[in-house]
């Protein structure tokens, strides 16, 4: 399936004196198959080593960092004396968070200039997860985030043709109508990868089958294997609480003030003893955190208040997974009650999240209350996500007051056309997916 990192790998291909590559993600985002396809393609020769599944390939980078003698050591494992022996081939080292030592390798790798690295890896970095490389090579790695598919490769997926894309992106820039019949499509096409997500071997088969019962036994099958690894790998004292940390987030985000409290894990908790909980799921990409603001103003990240935020699941389809049998139809047929807020809400961080976006709202003990805060062209920009209509009155008291807020838009994303009134500006929900094309008018 067509993913967006394609043209990501080839910038770094055709950018002068690149560095060897990292490509981080959550396990089974399609790290492996996009590198592999892009190698195939780009490369008359390329190695593949995998340190999961033959642990023998690390031995190549037990005994020294000379890339002669890993380049020796490797060609006696692989049998490939041709791929190794040729100037421009490329190696990929697959799960690299297994072998340490090639991490530190590829500092020597860039210095001798004959190869092209890629590594990947699921769970680089996190706390308990093997050893830290014995020295990290700052400077001489370029580091690539990889998310699950979002909502256009999800469409790519299906079929929808880029001119089809390219007409409501145009209306977005031009802040006019999406033409009905395009409206319509999007909204079923956008609930359908509200139940089914991003993750690539999910996406394949709802689009050759279109069987929502494999999809939901496929993501809970994924979600085992993140608490697999919770356990396995979380330090010891955070082994018999992880799981509850992570199995709260559906409660947290379905409370009313969906700030993140330690007491729905388990009542009577402090944060010191969840905090390092959290962090480890955060840090293997399965949730997002968004943040409040102490001032609705730039920059974000500096007026972010550390201690004060609300977690979601960084694939919608995941995190509807974690809900009840049921969910998903009642999603597609429109007939959720309270809790459908904190499913879009969700959806919305699902794509500002994958557009690389940090995430932040506005929250005060007054009552004021706005979803998200985002920076776009230059400005401070309010966002409220509506399942289908309702009211913004919490952004309306902020556009009310441009001196004390300094804010001049809200985008309200809900089961709307474009559309704008003052400083409000209506969007589908499907829009949030493709900011990029938004252009903020003036007042």
């Amino acid at each position: 399936m067509k993913r967006k990192i394609e043209h990501q790998l080839a910038s770094w291909k055709e950018t002068k004196g690149h560095l060897p590559l990292i490509i981080k993600g959550i396990r089974q985002c399609g790290k492996t198959y996009s590198v592999l396809d892009f190698v195939r393609k780009n490369y008359s020769h390329y190695v593949y080593i995998n340190f999961l599944e033959d642990k023998r390939f690390k031995s190549a980078f037990n005994q020294s960092f000379s890339v002669d003698d890993i380049i020796i050591s490797l060609s006696a494992l692989t049998n490939d004396v041709t791929a190794l022996a040729a100037g421009g081939s490329c190696i990929v080292l697959d799960e690299i968070q297994e072998c340490p030592e090639a991490r530190t390798a590829l500092k020597f790798f860039h210095l001798d200039g004959r190869f092209d690295v890629i590594g990947t890896g699921s769970l680089l970095g996190v706390s308990g997860y093997g050893k830290e490389p014995s020295s990290i090579p700052v400077g001489y790695e370029t580091i690539l985030d990889m998310y699950p598919m979002d909502f256009e490769e999800f469409l790519w997926a299906q079929g929808i043709p880029d001119d089809v894309i390219g007409k409501f992106t145009s209306c977005l820039e031009e802040l006019k109508p999406i033409p009905e019949s395009i409206h319509e499509r999007m909204f079923q096409l956008l609930l359908q990868y509200t139940i089914i997500g991003g993750m690539p071997a999910v996406v394949e088969n709802f689009t050759q089958n279109k069987n929502v019962a494999l999809s939901l036994s496929m993501q809970r099958n994924l979600l085992r294997s993140y608490e697999d690894d919770m356990v396995k790998y979380a330090s010891a004292s955070d082994k018999s609480i992880i799981r509850e940390c992570f199995r709260s987030i559906p409660k947290q985000l379905g409370k009313e003030n969906k700030k993140f409290q330690y007491s729905v894990v388990r009542k009577g908790t402090t944060a010191s003893r969840f905090r390092g909980a959290l962090q480890w799921i955060e840090d293997a990409g399965i949730i997002r955190r968004c943040h409040n603001l102490s001032i609705t103003g730039l920059p974000l990240d500096g007026n972010a208040i550390p201690d004060i935020f609300k977690v979601y699941m960084s694939d919608t389809g995941l995190f509807v997974a974690m809900l009840e049998d049921g969910t998903q139809s009642d999603i597609l047929q429109g007939n959720l009650s309270g809790y459908k807020g904190a499913i879009f809400e969700n959806l919305v961080a699902d794509m500002l999240g994958k557009q690389g976006r940090k995430l932040y709202y506005f929250h005060k003990d007054s009552g004021l209350e706005v979803d998200f805060v985002i920076r776009m062209q230059g400005q401070c920009v309010l966002m409220e996500v509506k399942a289908t209509t309702g009211n913004t009155k919490s952004s309306k008291t902020i556009l009310a007051h441009p001196e004390k807020y300094g804010i001049a838009h809200c985008i309200k994303f809900g089961r709307y056309n474009i559309g704008r009134t003052g400083g409000i500006i209506t969007m589908p929900l499907y829009a949030a997916a493709f900011l990029s094309s938004v252009q903020i008018p003036d007042v």
